[in-house]
């Protein structure tokens, strides 16, 4: 599931086309090497070549340049590091590498740049968000501390928080503003990064115009019941919400016939089990069943639901399918995720899972909990004032916030609250799940979402009135993610 490799400088047309247009892109005519954009790089917008200004960031080391204009006419990509304390308070102490990529567009004209707060790891190839897509803009991928490459080397969790993974966003802002041009900056995030996006928001308010968060909660407390209420009436079929129960009862009861099968698909992967145990792993996958369901499926997929008495392959593929057995609760799926759970369990929170209708049936009850997860011997005391903190803050003085949801996600359940008189804006796609982009919104939501959002960039807003041409939703699979279905993303 994790994507590592670097594109190459030498990467083929048709494979980097392939990438833009995974991600939303086009892919006009070929343009030879000989024509590559040298008015461009003589751009007037700049005195000297960008590739030459970032190198000269203090801190800052280009990995990665790469031209793309054989596919996207004047468009360069760069994979970054900058050099960032790992304790924003104590700028004198440890120091670790934090990576980014950058999207570079040479065109008239100031540019909006989207900073996109991953709150995971980073893929390094070519991509844009539905924001820059939409705007035409440059965007900045950052990838959130204590992921993938952006490790330091103690691992002190007690820096992994909400106010240092912020200051990690100022620094790289202040840096780099006054090498992309006289633009407006808007910031984006889906899920996990749309809370990074709203933390940075919240301690440094002015440091970007706007800010577009996809599908991003407000978690109450260590575990938010509001989750539990929300199953009990998600979907339009309550004779769906049944099936799903009957299957978790079904598969917990037949345990001992899944076992092997859950055995035999560890032996067949490699994965092991040796943090939680195959029984626990299996017992957690079933009770978070509902909640992958209608994460990343939803109404249309009801009738694919077995029924209680079919064989016990037909029931655990089911649950493989959606809950990614041995990726979410195998060793190396939890020791990825191990910045997030002990985020969940000190600050950001989690969902509570509904156990209530399987008495009996559960040999670890209340266990599944982001605490009893990795980073395992780790102190994790929960801050039950940093959420209600940044949710007032959002409701009663976040300006220019447009947050959007999908109607059956659980992650709904959790939403932040905004205020109009603020310039901020809630969208709910119908019948939506974690997947939810503003190109889904009915009219007129849809208009009056692009409105402000071209606004806020500094753009004629009249072009989403006058017809300006939505790209369709993303195609969205958990195969293109980073992380399990379950977790924000």
């Amino acid at each position: 599931m994790r994507w590592t490799g670097f594109l190459a400088r030498g990467a083929s047309a048709l494979a980097v086309a392939l990438l833009l247009q995974a991600c939303g892109g086009s892919a006009p005519s070929e343009l030879s090497r000989s024509e590559d954009p040298g008015a461009a790089r003589a751009s007037a917008l700049e005195s000297e070549d960008l590739g030459e200004r970032l190198r000269a960031v203090p801190g800052l080391t280009v990995l990665q340049d790469v031209w793309l204009s054989d596919i996207t006419k004047d468009t360069r990509f760069f994979i970054l590091d900058y050099e960032q304390p790992m304790d924003h308070q104590h700028t004198g102490g440890e120091r670790f590498r934090q990576r980014m990529t950058l999207l570079y567009r040479y065109k008239p004209g100031p540019t909006p740049v989207v900073l996109n707060t991953l709150g995971y790891g980073l893929t390094p190839t070519p991509g844009q968000s539905e924001p820059t897509r939409l705007l035409t803009a440059h965007e900045l991928r950052v990838e959130h501390r204590f992921f993938g490459t952006s490790r330091p080397a103690s691992l002190d969790w007690k820096r992994l928080t909400i106010e240092q993974a912020a200051a990690d966003h100022h620094r790289i802002v202040q840096a780099l503003r006054p090498l992309l041009g006289d633009g407006r900056w808007l910031s984006t995030g889906n899920s996990k990064g749309g809370q990074a996006a709203t933390y940075h928001r919240y301690f440094y308010p002015d440091d970007v115009e706007a800010t577009v968060a996809y599908v991003t909660p407000n978690v109450r407390g260590e575990t938010d019941v509001r989750a539990v209420r929300f199953l009990e009436t998600v979907g339009t079929d309550a004779g769906c919400r049944e099936r799903l129960k009957s299957i978790q009862r079904a598969a917990l009861t037949r345990r001992e016939e899944l076992l092997p099968l859950a055995a035999g698909v560890a032996a067949s992967t490699g994965a092991t089990f040796d943090v939680l145990g195959l029984d626990r792993a299996l017992e957690f996958s079933v009770l978070e069943l509902p909640y992958y369901f209608w994460q990343v499926g939803g109404q249309t997929l009801c009738p694919t639901i077995p029924a209680p008495g079919a064989p016990a392959s037909a029931l655990f593929d089911f649950i493989q399918r959606y809950t990614y057995f041995t990726d979410s609760f195998g060793d190396a799926g939890l020791q990825s995720l191990a910045p997030y759970y002990y985020q969940a369990a000190t600050q950001i929170g989690a969902l509570r899972y509904a156990e209530h209708h399987l008495h009996g049936l559960l040999r670890y009850p209340r266990q599944d909990l982001p605490a009893n997860l990795p980073p395992l011997g780790v102190q994790k005391r929960f801050d039950v004032t940093a959420m209600l903190r940044v949710g007032h803050w959002v409701r009663n003085s976040g300006q220019r916030m447009l947050f959007l949801y999908g109607e059956d996600d659980p992650w709904f359940s959790v939403p932040f609250e905004v205020r109009e008189s603020n310039d901020s804006l809630r969208f709910v796609v119908p019948r939506g799940n974690h997947g939810a982009r503003l190109a889904q919104l009915p009219e007129p939501e849809r208009t009056a979402a692009l409105e402000h959002l071209f606004q806020w960039a500094g753009l004629d807003p009249s072009a989403a009135r006058q017809g300006l041409r939505v790209p369709e939703a993303d195609t969205w699979s958990w195969e293109d993610s980073l992380e399990p279905a379950h977790r924000p993303l």
